[in-house]
């Protein structure tokens, strides 16, 4: 099923809305990572290219209270894309009325305005998160065409997203079409052999991704802190390593489902105390002392997993497989960006949130396929769910669906 891209839509002279994903984390009134901004970019220049009016909606933060207003204007964002283009950005520091409507109206083709962060529509009966039909019938109002390029919000159904493609004309930018086209192809058609790392604290977090990898991926190599819970499930020693207890049944079960598609790590690096500067040590299962925690994968491990991973032609990463945040127990996770940096045709995909942070941090952003900008869209997408923000795009008239069981 095919959605429509901005070469399917008309721009020219147009005023385009643009949901954008800039919920960038901002420090003393300074951005400390823009990556976010950069990656909507291309969208915008296009539209900018092509004689469009640009609009652009985004949220940052959560508003919940007063004094997150001040906390998370986009005004800050604002100015940062505006030296990013080399060109002004109109900021507007309202969600709707007389100013912000006068502002879209005097735009002349090629001007940007941006309006305020669309959850300040929260403070009072959280009306962007609930989707109000009525913000999404204002919003939808200010402009001619919709462009959703906010992958990032793709899971939610908000106002700024489904309540205004619900009324308008409605195409994914280039951004969002990456992430169909990357994480979507893969889980529905992946090239093989599939090769799925995950990582991370919980299994919780991940039941439905691990439940259905196990059915379209070859092997599922696991590392970070829900190995111990995939291991108290075999019976062996974790020592005190994180553990979900409530979750041991269900590790015992995707383990007899996975038929030995699941891979476990052999080592572990231990430490008696969560701290950066703790003493460790490498071990395996049966070496873990009841004082200790498994923090990161070991040497023998990082050496399996490059043998799992040698010949994969599609691979799937999320979650970091260690403590990446301490630099003693980073060294697992800068292992794994490695050995997936140097495989040779294979299309490498990091599924957003902690280990998209972690490759780009660790000086890898260029060396993968594609690193998704969505944790909590890029995880439902890989559990096979239809995603609100991606379904509420219009179908390209080249759907590729044929007869009457065409449904597009």
């Amino acid at each position: 099923m095919k959605k429509k891209t901005l070469e399917d839509i008309q721009v020219n002279g147009k005023k385009v809305l643009v949901r954008v994903d800039f919920n960038v984390p901002v420090q003393d009134g300074k951005i400390t990572d823009d990556n976010r901004i950069i990656q909507a970019l291309p969208t915008i220049k296009y539209l900018l290219e092509e004689n469009a009016k640009v609009i652009l909606l985004s949220h940052l933060g959560r508003i919940k209270k007063e004094e997150d207003l001040e906390n998370n204007s986009l005004k800050v964002v604002s100015e940062r894309l505006s030296e990013l283009l080399d060109k002004p950005v109109n900021f507007v520091p309202e969600t709707r009325g007389e100013l912000l409507e006068k502002a879209i109206n005097d735009m002349k083709p090629k001007d940007i305005v941006m309006m305020e962060n669309t959850r300040f529509e929260d403070l009072e009966g959280k009306k962007e998160s609930k989707n109000d039909p009525d913000l999404g019938k204002y919003w939808a109002s200010l402009g001619d065409l919709f462009v959703n390029d906010a992958f990032g919000t793709a899971h939610r159904a908000h106002a700024s997203n489904v309540g205004i493609a619900s009324r308008l004309e409605t195409a994914a930018g280039f951004l969002m079409e990456k992430e169909i086209r990357y994480i979507g192809s893969t889980v529905e058609n992946p090239e093989r052999p599939f090769v799925a790392i995950l990582g991370g604290a919980k299994v919780s977090d991940k039941i439905g991704v691990i439940e259905n990898l196990l059915k379209i991926a070859d092997k599922v190599l696991i590392g970070g802190g829900m190995t111990y819970t995939f291991m108290k499930a075999q019976g062996l020693n974790i020592g005190n390593s994180i553990v979900e207890l409530d979750k041991v049944d269900l590790a015992k079960s995707l383990l007899e489902q996975a038929n030995g598609k699941i891979i476990l790590p052999l080592d572990f690096a231990v430490a008696e105390e969560f701290s950066a500067d703790s003493p460790y040590r490498y071990t395996d299962y049966k070496g873990i002392k009841d004082n200790e925690e498994g923090l990161d994968i070991g040497p023998k491990t990082i050496k399996m997993f490059k043998k799992e991973l040698k010949g994969a032609k599609t691979v799937v990463w999320n979650g970091p497989v260690g403590v990446f945040e301490f630099e003693n127990f980073a060294k697992g996770t800068q292992a794994i960006c490695e050995i997936l940096a140097n495989l040779e045709d294979t299309r490498t995909i990091i599924g957003g949130g902690d280990s998209a942070a972690a490759a780009i941090q660790m000086g890898f952003k260029e060396k993968f396929t594609h690193i998704s900008t969505g944790g909590g869209a890029s995880l439902q997408f890989l559990e096979g769910k239809e995603l609100p923000g991606i379904e509420s795009i219009d179908h390209s008239i080249d759907c590729g669906c044929e007869g009457s069981d065409c449904e597009c």
